[in-house]
């Protein structure tokens, strides 16, 4: 499943970026909320980011948002780790 978004014309022209750039900022902003509210796993950021694990990585550390890593998180992303392979 996925979803769609309808982003009005003057919010797009005010990124000052085309629409594949537009898309791809809004992914990262939208990962980087659900992660520091703890709605999704590091590595399922990530992916949503359209980024790898460590790149996701340095995007929260230039932004100052700490890490929540317990077992659950080690858990969320061994599997899909495995996945991925």
């Amino acid at each position: 499943m996925s979803i769609t978004l309808d982003i009005p014309d003057d919010i797009h022209k005010a990124l000052h970026v085309g629409p594949e750039e537009t898309e791809k900022r809004l992914k990262l902003e939208l990962a980087v909320s659900l992660y520091a509210q703890g709605a999704l796993s590091q590595g399922k950021a990530a992916e949503l980011a359209g980024l790898d694990w460590f790149e996701f990585n340095d995007v929260l550390a230039q932004r100052g948002i700490p890490m929540h890593y317990g077992q659950k998180e080690l858990e969320q992303d061994l599997a899909y780790a495995r996945s991925r392979q």
